[in-house]
């Protein structure tokens, strides 16, 4: 290392220990249109099979390209083809979906490709399908395609037994007449499969490059969108820059009747995408760290400060005077999230006895005492300082399925807890603290991570379980390393977020599915009432029938108390004046490729 570097790298440690966190570098000159921005966690990665976490996908979906998209401004949200020439052509009963690829759409350069440009092809998105499947990768996102195109489990069983997954075996229900034709053949009628092949983790990936990185593919994403890698330094920043390869792309958008979304169309229609040449990302943990680096203009747009609500935002929800004076803007919605308490249903994690898991009556009943203790509204008004609602529902408001009516069977109620825990023998000891029925020590395992946001959640898990009188243990670790372990079954107790992957009711109910424990069903949960119910849903298009399964499903996962439904937060977006086009989207994950920058002055 020269010298002038290694100073450098001395006051960027610096910036970093007064700042706590990755402070944005100012504007760097020739730079072109430089957008700044945060994280308030670490992403796991940029592997589309690999990763499950919202921020991985957010860079994801603006390096690989998804055969369809969501309309940017469409409310509410509506397909439409992204690297397909068309919607995909529906027959055989919604069994089979024929998709054609733009023709001369090439994947950025890499050297993977020996110096050779590299077109996307048909075969692409039918070797990144079977990636999902390949035990090696241990995919949080295999339940996507399990079980549901003919021939790819029997492809993924083999591979089980022979220890390695044969890519060059032909899969019935994958097939590419020619170059640029997919055909896909499900197992049984799906309506609603094309909002999976329009979910960003699906876009394709080359195969020269997957085999090139070998085990660093999270490091070395290479696709077809409007972004390429620049430069990463893992939890830290992630440079993206235009990438040159990238398709004639003209902006358009269907606005409807929002005079703020008209605006935006006005002023965006026919621009080429991207306009933005450089996005540059910083990991902040904390809120205070990303609340001044947006006042000093070091970043251009802010999410997720629900702790800091009150210093910018009236009672009413509304910027306050001050900040929008300086030409600051607010766009507010509540995303299409919900926010939960998970329980491992297990019997053991690991060797170890789980006194949270199994189905007999005193285990259902410590569940229930927990999550009947738990203070939800103290989770919104002092936590999320009023920027929440509180979630009834396994399935949020905007996505297809949502039950409006319909309200948690789990009500805050202590008195009532603590009468059931008295009830199934969980008695007190001498410290006021309960033991299990058999007399033995009961010690519950929260788990969450080391920022000042979940410092909080801690001590309001502690103060409602110390009003019923059991003992918690408070379990710290890094947000990549909680997922890895929920999706290992290896978490007691932890509240998880779940966004909108698409638009549609199944994307929630799966998390409770039995096969997907490992995956995305961190409680662990196996119930035979339950997975019946969701297989019987997944042939059923949207509509009365399916709401009345998703119903029935709900109240199972209550009487069962796998979960405890908490809140779904509005995300109040701040920018800066010289940003243009942005509109929040309840599907895509990003919104830079749709916006513009304005001289910042």
């Amino acid at each position: 290392m020269t010298l002038a570097r290694a100073l450098t790298a001395i006051l960027i440690a610096a910036v970093l220990a007064a700042c706590g966190g990755s402070a944005p570098p100012p504007v760097a000159g020739g730079a072109g249109k430089l957008l700044r921005l945060t994280f308030q966690a670490a992403e796991t990665g940029f592997d589309p099979v690999k990763v499950s976490d919202y921020y991985s996908g957010m860079v994801i979906s603006a390096i690989f390209d998804s055969l369809l998209t969501y309309d940017y401004l469409a409310r509410p949200a509506k397909l439409k083809p992204n690297v397909a020439t068309a919607l995909p052509r529906i027959s055989d009963g919604g069994k089979t979906y024929t998709l054609t690829l733009q023709r001369g759409i090439h994947f950025a350069d890499d050297p993977a490709f020996k110096n050779q440009k590299r077109e996307l092809v048909a075969a692409d998105y039918v070797y990144s399908i079977k990636r999902f499947l390949d035990p090696k990768n241990r995919s949080p996102y295999a339940f996507l395609f399990e079980g549901k195109i003919v021939g790819l489990d029997k492809l993924a069983a083999d591979a089980k037994r022979d220890g390695r997954f044969d890519y060059d075996a032909p899969v019935a229900g994958l097939e590419t007449p020619d170059r640029h034709t997919l055909r896909i053949r499900l197992t049984e009628t799906d309506y609603n499969f094309s909002h999976v092949l329009a979910f960003s983790l699906t876009g394709a990936v080359a195969r020269e490059a997957i085999e090139a990185y070998g085990d660093d593919t999270n490091a070395h994403p290479v696709g077809t969108g409007p972004y390429r890698l620049q430069r990463y330094v893992r939890s830290s920043r992630i440079e993206l820059e235009k990438n040159p390869a990238f398709r004639e792309l003209l902006w358009h958008a269907e606005p409807g009747d929002d005079p703020a979304d008209r605006e935006i169309a006005a002023r965006m229609q026919g621009k080429k995408i991207p306009q933005i040449d450089q996005v540059h990302i910083s990991v902040m943990d904390e809120a205070q760290s990303r609340w001044l680096a947006f006042q000093r203009r070091e970043t251009d747009l802010e999410y997720q400060l629900e702790e800091l609500a009150p210093k910018f935002m009236t009672m009413e929800g509304r910027l306050k005077a001050e900040y929008a004076s300086q030409g600051i803007r607010m766009d507010r919605s509540v995303d299409p999230e919900i926010i939960y308490l998970f329980f491992n249903t297990q019997d053991k994690i690991g060797d170890a006895p789980n006194p949270l898991g199994g189905f007999s009556a005193e285990k259902i009943a410590l569940r229930r005492a927990v999550a009947m203790a738990y203070n939800i509204e103290d989770q919104i008004t002092i936590i999320r300082k009023g920027q929440a609602i509180r979630a009834q529902y396994p399935i949020p408001p905007g996505v297809a399925g949502h039950a409006p009516q319909y309200r948690s069977g789990i009500a805050h109620d202590p008195r009532l807890a603590n009468a059931l825990l008295d009830k199934f023998g969980y008695r007190r000891g001498a410290d006021g603290y309960r033991r299990l029925p058999d007399g033995n020590l009961l010690i519950l395992k929260y788990f969450s991570t080391p920022t000042e946001r979940d410092r909080q959640f801690d001590e309001l898990m502690k103060r409602s379980l110390d009003a019923i009188g059991v003992r918690v243990e408070i379990h710290k670790d890094r947000f990549a390393e909680l997922i890895k372990l929920a999706n290992q079954c290896r978490l007691m107790m932890k509240h998880a977020a779940w966004i909108a992957d698409y638009p549609d009711g199944d994307n929630f109910m799966q998390l409770l599915y039995g096969p997907n424990a490992g995956q995305t069903n961190s409680a662990c949960y196996r119930s035979e009432a339950y997975d019946k119910r969701y297989e019987k849903s997944r042939r059923l298009p949207d509509g009365a029938q399916r709401n009345q399964l998703y119903r029935e499903m709900s109240r199972q996962m209550e009487a069962d108390t796998v979960w405890l439904l908490t809140d779904s937060r509005y995300r109040n977006m701040l920018l800066h004046q010289y940003v243009m086009g942005y509109k929040k989207s309840p599907v895509n994950a990003n919104e830079w490729m749709y916006m513009d920058l304005e001289p910042r002055g």
